[in-house]
């Protein structure tokens, strides 16, 4: 089975539930402490043995493309001031991986945006990060890394997946599954945002897949649906439907980037293991909660 060295990171999003912050900073670019959220998903990418990487933005998402470049000016003081750590920080955010990017002229929905990368993939396997989702997870198991494993062992694509409140399953998707191994899952069918006599279980696709080429011809033919839009899940339905996927109930914690809660509950527990910051933050949390 083809090892997966591609993956594809849609963020072109508009960031609506976190506005007014997104109405000129990208939900990609919100700062997880001194990182922004696309920083921890490109380094999962590449810990995860991708060398090559397709982001697929939109409109007023330039800032995303000049955290990724080199900065000449910034690069100059830093040597100046003696500040070699940080400086060499700084230059390797450059070389993390070949990036590249595509616009997504037309807010169609995740299914229209993966569909832009199909001239990147070409007739190879790879993985989907979603822009929205942060997983922080121990150096040595990657989530996406993980998922890219369970594809070179079953041979067809995956589901990052993990179970949700009954409340949140309306929201997402919804998967059919039995177990295979631990954490490990055959996947049989999947419905985006069902009503509550459609759930099949509580099993969700939460930010990351690993698909085959083939997906890009179902997407051409996939109509729209949710809310207008061309729905991954539906494509990846059909696929489950022709040869079946795998899902894996990855090892890391999700972060939900799109709205303010995941947005706040990131920047919290990431400070509190920070190697800087991480003792002084968490006095000060302990000092904070006695005057609640």
């Amino acid at each position: 089975m083809a090892k997966v060295t591609k993956a594809v990171i849609p963020a072109a999003g508009l960031g609506t539930r976190v506005l007014p912050a997104t109405k000129s900073i990208p939900k990609e670019m919100l700062p997880i402490v001194d990182r922004p959220a696309i920083h921890y998903i490109v380094e999962e990418a590449v810990r995860s043995g991708i060398t090559d990487i397709l982001i697929i933005t939109s409109r007023n998402k330039v800032n995303v493309e000049d955290y990724f470049d080199r900065a000449p000016e910034l690069e100059e003081r830093l040597l100046a001031a003696g500040k070699r750590e940080i400086y060499d920080e700084i230059v390797s955010i450059a070389h993390m991986a070949n990036i590249q990017y595509v616009r997504q002229k037309e807010t169609k929905g995740l299914g229209h945006a993966v569909l832009c990368a199909k001239s990147f993939v070409g007739n190879e396997p790879f993985a989907v990060l979603y822009g929205d989702d942060v997983i922080i997870s121990p150096p040595d198991k990657p989530a996406t890394g993980e998922l890219c494993a369970a594809y070179e062992k079953y041979g067809k694509g995956v589901v990052g997946i993990k179970e949700v409140s009954p409340q949140a399953i309306l929201k997402y998707s919804s998967l059919s599954v039995t177990p295979l191994e631990d954490r490990i899952f055959a996947v049989h069918d999947m419905i985006e945002k069902p009503a509550p006599d459609q759930v099949l279980s509580l099993y969700s696709i939460l930010g990351r897949c690993v698909l085959p080429p083939e997906i890009f011809d179902i997407l051409e033919q996939t109509p729209p649906g949710a809310g207008g839009e061309i729905q991954l899940t539906d494509a990846m339905k059909t696929l489950t439907r022709c040869g079946g996927m795998t899902g894996v109930d990855y090892t890391g914690t999700r972060y939900d980037m799109g709205n303010k809660l995941g947005v706040m509950q990131a920047a919290v527990e990431v400070a509190l293991n920070h190697p800087e910051i991480g003792n002084d933050f968490r006095e000060y949390l302990k000092n904070i909660a006695k005057t609640l």
